[in-house]
């Protein structure tokens, strides 16, 4: 098919050329306008054939998802009225039929077929594929539109907290789950690091100076926002070209599948040796205030920022093509010099004069970030004048965590701008059972039929990680294809079944408890940590270890104990060996708490016994939790590692890219960063050689200062357990990769262990 309608392009070329290109000539006589003119001819004649590989790509997707059904399904092209995607679902002839206007609503049709006729799942965290031998065919047609223009994916943090280490193969999974969940903008910035290797060394910038700019892979989400620069480095030259390529390969898929990249742009963020090179640029220093150094910013009204704006974007383009939607945030979590509004106007334009000096269609996609986390500077006249300095039709602002706090409804909807309503959800990659349905289920729909909302054209997630908690993101992606509310009575026994791949009124009632504690969402901006994850304390919190819940933690336990009783019915499934797991994880990780309460007050007591026996106990629940944990490879802190070290092609890279992995994860920063902890993880292997370690660390000094009847100098051991911190993260130790032991007998053992002196304990 696809040579015919090549040999057919090629007919008309040769018939109609001629005129054409005659006539164009009467028109216009400029040879260079009329080259343009001609190449646009030719793109737009080659547009049906893109269609058609947008046949394959689907026809792929389908066999990569569920390859032995793949040959009984066929997939026809849909056309759509408006800019909006459209899918059909319908059955002929013994075959189920795909339609859809792109490769994003073909797999979108796929994923309702699965989900609705054969009740199946497709996760991070569990999957459900048990398709029967037989598959159903649609007895009538089924059209699906969504209201949105857009749905975005990403956020620069998930490039760290979650895919630092990523390979094409598990690339591939994600993309093909985007499409299936109807992304359509993700996000794409893996690969930058090459392209601005290209443009500084053209302008004369040695190896030497890149070295001292770029930072390693685990922190790329804070250098391409302008927070950091060389942290934890150098960067392997062979990082760079590596990952050329894999962005090769992902903007390749992205796009052959209908999905329109959102690619990075100039924000002013240079090199140190910048004033070097350019000493009469005009720069500014700016610090992230969290323990590193001053970044440079090169003033928007220096000649230069335009030029290399007009550079980096043209350079990118020639390697990674273009969707003309660009990413950038000049003041992510650094405060501008001025709030003076002609100043932020000017400073607006400029930023995207760079991207239309390269590009004439350029749409600026900005994170909203900004006016939620530093409201006291950015006030109604300094975002409008920001926001009012881009033409509205080149702009797209994402107001990024809407679901907690809507933006919008104190802008006057971004003042006319296209905005797009986002779920944030999770912050550093911490492991918490946590999300607020309800607006997730409601208020995207609200805002859309809201008059007040103005030019709402689309829906997202910009989480700072995944690859946890599963139910948020397929409640979320549910709003694609609807206008109304979702209906979580409805929705929610939906969404077992096609889970657990079997009706439970057990798992049922678990999950109406969980909807009514964990995922409330009130009181609390994101999930709580427990108390284990924590630098060692006698308090109850840490600066960022932040252990109070949205509710009480013995109304959690009803789900703990209605999950173990679903165990006959549902436990050959993977995805609920996952929440089994996982509810058991949060039910022993708030347990921490009431038994740190116990060890204190034996402390205050004086009572060297009890503090013995309730310090046991700590550690002992630590011990258990990790043996839980290293059921499911969710869990595990060896992959993270693993995956780090096989990017590195030499001893010295494998070494480098292990300690960013384990830094980020732990310390975050140096032995002194004020962010430890920020990123914690609840996983096996860190929970017994990192946070078991440390608790015990402090149970000796304490418990000999009691024995001792001295003061302990808490002091001293915060400076000494940064030490030690530090020294781990630079050591160099293997972890298990695969799991080990069985999740549901794990689960019933500690259930018997320990819930019913739970149950006393948090009356």
């Amino acid at each position: 098919m696809i040579r015919n309608l090549l040999k057919y392009n090629s007919l008309l070329l040769m018939m109609w050329g001629k005129k054409i290109l005659k006539e164009l000539k009467m028109i216009i006589g400029n040879k260079g306008h009329l080259k343009c003119l001609l190449a646009c001819f030719i793109c737009s004649v080659f547009t049906n054939v893109h269609a058609q590989l947008n046949l394959s790509a689907s026809y792929a997707l389908i066999k990569r998802v569920i390859p032995a059904y793949s040959q009984k399904f066929k997939v026809q092209a849909l056309q759509s009225n408006t800019s909006k995607d459209v899918f059909e679902v319908d059955g002929a002839n013994g075959m189920i039929i795909l339609r859809g206007n792109n490769g994003i609503a073909v797999a979108s049709a796929l994923y309702y077929y699965l989900t609705q006729y054969t009740h199946c799942q497709i996760t991070w965290n569990g999957t459900n594929l048990n398709l029967p031998a037989r598959l159903p065919i649609p007895a009538k047609k089924v059209r699906k539109s969504t209201p949105y223009d857009y749905r975005y994916y990403l956020n620069y943090c998930t490039y760290s907290y979650s895919m630092s280490w990523w390979d094409w193969k598990r690339w591939e999974k994600e993309i093909d789950w985007m499409a299936l969940h109807g992304i359509s903008m993700p996000l794409s910035i893996t690969g930058q690091e090459y392209v601005w290797n290209k443009v500084y060394s053209e302008m004369g910038f040695s190896k030497a100076d890149m070295q001292d700019f770029f930072t390693g892979p685990a922190y790329f989400g804070w250098f391409y926002m302008g927070n950091m620069d060389k942290w934890d480095g150098p960067l392997p030259e062979s990082w760079i070209n590596n990952h050329k390529d894999l962005q090769l390969k992902i903007l390749q898929r992205e796009r052959e599948l209908g999905l329109k990249p959102v690619l990075p742009a100039f924000t002013g963020h240079v090199p140190a040796s910048f004033k070097t090179h350019f000493p009469k640029a005009k720069l500014k220093q700016t610090n992230w205030k969290n323990g590193f150094a001053d970044t440079y910013i090169l003033d928007s009204e220096d000649p230069l920022f335009a030029e290399i704006g007009r550079k980096f974007i043209q350079e990118q383009t020639r390697i990674y093509g273009t969707d003309h939607l660009y990413s950038a945030d000049t003041f992510n979590e650094n405060e501008p010099p001025s709030n003076d509004p002609k100043f932020l106007a000017e400073l607006s334009a400029r930023v995207y004069d760079g991207m239309k000096g390269a590009d004439p269609k350029a749409v600026w996609v900005m994170q909203g970030w900004l006016f939620y986390s530093d409201r006291e500077f950015w006030h109604d006249e300094q975002i409008k004048a920001l926001l009012n300095a881009v033409p509205n039709e080149q702009m797209i602002v994402l107001d990024l965590n809407t679901d907690f706090e809507p933006i919008w409804k104190r802008t006057n909807a971004f003042y006319g701008k296209p905005w797009i309503w986002n779920m944030l959800h999770n912050y550093g990659g911490n492991i918490s059972l946590f999300g607020r349905m309800d607006a997730v289920a409601k208020e995207p729909a609200a805002a859309l039929h809201d008059p007040a909302s103005g030019r709402m054209v689309g829906i997202g997630l910009t989480m700072e990680a995944i690859e946890q908690t599963p139910v948020l993101y397929e409640l979320m992606t549910q709003n694609t294809w609807q206008k109304e509310p979702i209906d979580l009575d409805k929705w929610l026994p939906e969404y077992i079944l096609n889970r657990y791949g079997i009706k439970s009124a057990a798992a049922l009632e678990a999950w109406q408890t969980l909807r009514n504690t964990v995922f409330n969402g009130k009181d609390i901006r994101d999930g709580a940590e427990s108390i284990i994850t924590g630098r060692p304390t006698l308090d109850s919190a840490t600066v960022w270890t932040r252990t109070r819940l949205n509710y009480k933690r013995i109304n959690l336990l009803p789900a703990w104990d209605k999950m173990i009783e679903a165990i006959p019915a549902c436990q050959k499934s993977d995805g609920f060996n996952y929440d089994l797991v996982d509810v058991s994880r949060q039910a022993l990780a708030n347990y921490a708490r009431p038994l740190q309460l116990k060890w204190l007050k034996a402390y205050h007591d004086k009572d060297c016994q009890a503090f013995d026996q309730y310090t046991t106990k700590y550690l002992e629940l630590i011990t258990d939790m990790d043996k839980l944990l290293a059921t499911r490879k969710d869990f595990l802190l060896g992959p993270w590692i693993a995956d780090a070290r096989n990017w590195g092609t030499n001893d010295d890279e494998k070494k480098l890219y292990e300690r960013n992995a384990r830094n980020l994860i732990t310390l975050w920063g140096d032995e002194n960063s004020p962010l430890h902890e920020y990123s914690c993880r609840q996983w096996s292997g860190l929970l017994n050689d990192f946070y078991k370690v440390r608790w015990q660390q402090f149970f000796d000094l304490i418990g000999a200062s009691l024995k001792d009847n001295k003061t302990p100098d808490l002091k001293a051991f915060d400076k000494s357990i940064s030490s030690w911190e530090w020294q781990w993260v630079n050591i160099r130790k293997s972890y298990p990769i695969s799991p080990s032991g069985n999740s549901v007998i794990v689960a019933e053992q500690l259930h018997k262990k320990y819930r019913n002196v739970m149950g006393e304990d948090l009356k």
